[in-house]
């Protein structure tokens, strides 16, 4: 049953159930005022009639026993009139009253849902959440104008960190995550989430401050997952293959036996094992995104494509949106990672790291819809000319995700 069906029963249900409430003692209890003027009117005539026996009485014309029983006979009429005037009077003025309500209570309560309520959240498209790629800013850049106020607020920072990675804006993420180091020094798994930020705004380079607090988040974690990771495309970039051995050597037992994931890790590690083992220094070698996926379980990994049919229509500039939402068919992003059309096909893992400010998470679903979107307005906000494909059904912790960029939006 639909929502507007169920609310419509239950509505329907209560007014039944008032109406019963008010009619049924109007139909079936005597009314206390019914016929109250013409019970009157019979009492008046009853007098005058009275006050004319004592006259007649007065003046001799009447003898007492006579007048007792004209009396007698007045009042015994008065009641059967004013009895039968009472039934009729109570018969047709409650049924009218009853009649009156039946459609008056019905009416008034349309009349105030309609001044009152919410009848377009009958509507499931009304009802769902459209949310801006301008809005989404603002609620972006209102975190930071509150954090200016209270710089001290260590968690804000990170939350501010992770909503400027969603968006893609590595560098402003790196610079919150400086401003929470009282909490990023002593947690591994932002130390790492750290180093990553400051190496995309690098152009993704390991060198320097990024290796740097990933072996530190190592120091206090040995076993921490993305900091192992991150290590070891460190050291493919400076070609130490037995320090990859060694860093994803140490993450491979993390990862679930026989899947995706644990297969490309292995083949990485085995290809590191024979570079070392022949001294050759080929250039950097790296693992598949499945890899990266597999370090964040509840993360949803693949790659964008795009359609030779449509690719005239894309420029190489063109900005490129990879979206995950909720199978419900809301437009609020449980993830979002940024990109270009020159990057296709484009590798992506999405996860709760990328969530935005006051949205929901990936980890709190089990399947959603991945879309990628070829913005031509380079804004994330749907537009007519966009180029997109969508995925639907897609399970948490799915690797190998295919979508193909092959429609154009009317």
């Amino acid at each position: 049953m639909s929502t507007a069906a169920g609310f419509l029963l239950g509505a329907g249900l209560l007014l039944a159930v008032v109406l019963f409430i008010l009619l049924r003692p109007l139909l079936r209890a005597p009314a206390q005022t019914a016929g109250v003027g013409a019970q009157q009117l019979n009492v008046g005539i009853f007098r005058d009639q009275l006050r004319e026996l004592e006259r007649e009485r007065a003046a001799g014309a009447l003898a007492d026993a006579d007048f007792r029983e004209a009396r007698d006979e007045l009042q015994r009429r008065l009641l059967e009139e004013n009895r039968a005037t009472g039934d009729v009077v109570e018969k047709s003025g409650g049924r009218r009253t009853a009649f009156v309500l039946l459609f008056a209570i019905p009416l008034a309560a349309l009349a105030g849902y309609a001044l009152l309520g919410t009848p377009q959240a009958f509507d499931p498209d009304a009802s769902r959440p459209h949310v801006a790629a301008e809005q989404i800013a603002q609620m972006v850049d209102g975190l930071a104008a509150r954090l200016k106020a209270n710089p001290d607020d260590s968690k804000g920072w990170i939350m501010l960190a992770r909503s400027y990675k969603a968006l893609g804006r590595y560098a402003e993420a790196a610079d919150a995550y400086t401003h929470a180091s009282a909490v990023v020094e002593n947690e591994p798994a932002l130390l790492a989430d750290y180093a990553e930020m400051l190496a995309r705004a690098n152009g993704g380079a390991m060198a320097g401050k990024p290796e740097e607090l990933v072996i530190r988040a190592l120091k206090l974690d040995p076993g921490e997952p993305q900091a192992l990771f991150l290590a070891g495309a460190a050291a493919t970039e400076r070609n130490d293959f037995k320090a990859v051995i060694d860093y994803w050597g140490r993450l491979l037992p993390q990862l679930e036996p026989g899947s995706d994931e644990a297969r490309s890790l292995q083949a990485a590690v085995d290809k590191a094992r024979d570079l070392a083992a022949r001294g050759d220094a080929p250039g950097a070698m790296s693992a598949t995104p499945e890899v990266q996926k597999a370090v964040r379980p509840e993360a949803i990994s693949g790659e964008v494509m795009l359609a030779g049919a449509i690719a005239a229509k894309a420029q190489p500039d063109d900005v490129l949106f990879v979206f995950a939402r909720p199978d419900d068919g809301s437009r609020m992003p449980l993830a979002v990672m940024r990109g270009r059309v020159a990057d296709l096909p484009l590798k992506f893992t999405l996860d709760d790291t990328q969530a935005l400010p006051g949205g929901g998470k990936i980890s709190g679903f089990k399947s959603v819809t991945i879309e990628a979107r070829v913005a031509k307005s380079g804004q994330a906000q749907s537009a007519s000319g966009d180029l997109f494909g969508v995925v639907k059904g897609v399970g948490i912790g799915t690797g190998g995700v295919r979508v193909t960029i092959d429609q154009v939006r009317p």
